[in-house]
Formats: C-alpha cells, sequence, structure tokens
C-alpha cells in the first residue's frame, strides 16, 4: 500500500510504502503518528501514487496544464528504457572497435602494472625479494611504475624509521 501524504509543518509531500505507525518529514523532521497525516490518496499502485504527488506538485507551481499533457511515469520510465543506447552500440556507431576500446582501459601508460601505493610496492619488493640489494628493490619497483628516485629515498626512511634493516648493501624487513 502506498499513501501520498502531507506535512502540516513545512507543507512538503511524500509517498510512504506500508503503515508504520508513525512517519517522519523527510523534509523537516517533524514526527507524526500515522493516522494523523493527511491522506491524499492510498493506493496498491506505487506509479499511481507518483503520478499524483507529482500532479499535485505541478499544481502547486501553477503548472498543471502542462503536466497534464506529459505521460504517466511508468510509460516515461518504459520511453526511456527503449531510447538507451548500451557502450558498445554506441562505439560501434562511432567506427569504434570495442575490444580495442576495452582493451585500451585496461592498460595505463603511466603505471604499466602498479598495483598499490608507491610505498606499498617498495614494502612488497622487500617481502618478496630474499635479502635483496638496492638495485635490485629499484628493479622490482620500477617494473610497476615506481622511480628509482622514489625508491632510494624511501629505502634510507624505512632504515631510518627502524621498519628495515641494511647489512653490506642488503635490505629486510623486520
Amino acid at each position: 500500500m502506498y499513501a501520498v501524504v502531507g506535512c502540516s509543518e513545512c507543507s512538503n509531500l511524500w509517498i510512504i510504502e506500508g503503515r508504520s505507525e508513525t512517519t517522519q518529514c523527510p523534509r523537516c523532521g517533524s514526527r507524526r503518528g500515522y493516522e494523523k497525516r493527511k491522506k491524499f490518496v492510498e493506493t496498491e499502485d506505487a506509479g499511481h501514487a507518483r503520478d499524483v504527488r507529482a500532479s499535485m506538485l505541478a499544481n502547486r507551481q501553477g503548472e498543471g496544464e502542462a503536466f497534464a499533457k506529459l505521460d504517466s511515469f511508468d510509460a516515461l520510465e518504459g520511453d526511456v528504457a527503449e531510447g538507451v543506447v548500451d557502450d558498445a552500440e554506441y562505439l560501434e556507431e562511432s567506427g569504434l572497435d570495442v575490444d580495442e576500446v576495452e582493451a585500451a582501459g585496461d592498460r595505463d601508460p603511466r603505471h604499466p602494472s602498479r598495483s598499490g601505493s608507491k610505498k606499498e610496492i617498495v614494502e612488497r619488493a622487500l617481502k618478496t625479494l630474499d635479502r635483496p640489494t638496492e638495485d635490485e628493490v629499484i628493479e622490482y619497483a620500477g617494473e610497476r611504475g615506481v622511480s628509482a628516485e622514489y625508491v632510494r629515498d624511501a629505502l634510507e626512511k624505512l632504515v631510518r624509521r627502524g621498519g628495515v634493516s641494511e647489512s653490506g648493501g642488503r635490505y629486510r624487513s623486520l
């Protein structure tokens, strides 16, 4: 069951589904018992409730005649659903190859295979590689789009903070 109800405080109109004991105005927040709310229409059809509310709002703004010329919400939704062009159809009609566009979307030339932040990639290199050298960490991170300069700075900071140890040019996480 759907009801178009009004607020006695702010004159807002909205639709309530079902019958709860109290209702709260979505605009001003006033709470009233369901039975005390002014119900303009009660119906089993959600579309009919939407049409009634929309008609009332249009009449409030002096646009009742213009609203009367429109189809119902259900008819308008059907028109919209029929008129939608999906992405593949749009691309094909534009003369583009859908498979190539999807493949290009999967590639990011700035970060070839980067997953995670630059710091996470450096830390992952230290955990994945067995006691790597600085050059090995730079190579690992470089393959994931992280610059050598960033790797050097990150290693230095990690060692200073005590999260990584360096001995004989080899690093390991602590």
